[in-house]
């Protein structure tokens, strides 16, 4: 099992920027496509980003394309979520997730690992 841990949540105005980073545990990283999902208030749990690992192809949420980027970095163990032009929408925990060796995808049942999650605030 991989450890995931997410920092970088806070509260920030609208229209501000917030980066999240994500550190997995393990020497197996650069082999796990990374993923970011995020959960609001009384909603289901979402996709955001996915980064794989055999050619750094990334695809992004409608909702955040343009907005969002996922990077990585594959020395340090950690997965990145660049977020600019933030909107109030953009509320919620976001949960990193580690596909070891697959594919990953846009499904959270396509993901082996997660970690507790981080909160980001946007305020009108």
């Amino acid at each position: 099992q991989v450890q995931l841990v997410e920092s970088g949540g806070g509260l920030v105005q609208a229209g501000g920027s917030l980066r999240l980073s994500c550190t997995a545990s393990g020497r197996a990283f650069s082999r796990y496509t990374m993923g970011w999902f995020r959960q609001a208030p009384g909603k289901e749990r979402e996709f955001v980003s996915f980064i794989r690992w055999t050619d750094g192809h990334t695809y992004h949420a409608d909702s955040v394309r343009g907005r969002f980027t996922i990077s990585r970095n594959n020395d340090k163990g950690t997965v990145y979520l660049q977020m600019n032009s933030l909107k109030p929408e953009d509320t919620a925990i976001y949960f990193c997730a580690a596909d070891r060796y697959g594919p990953g995808g846009t499904n959270d049942r396509d993901y082996d690992d997660w970690g507790q999650g981080t909160q980001v605030a946007v305020s009108s």
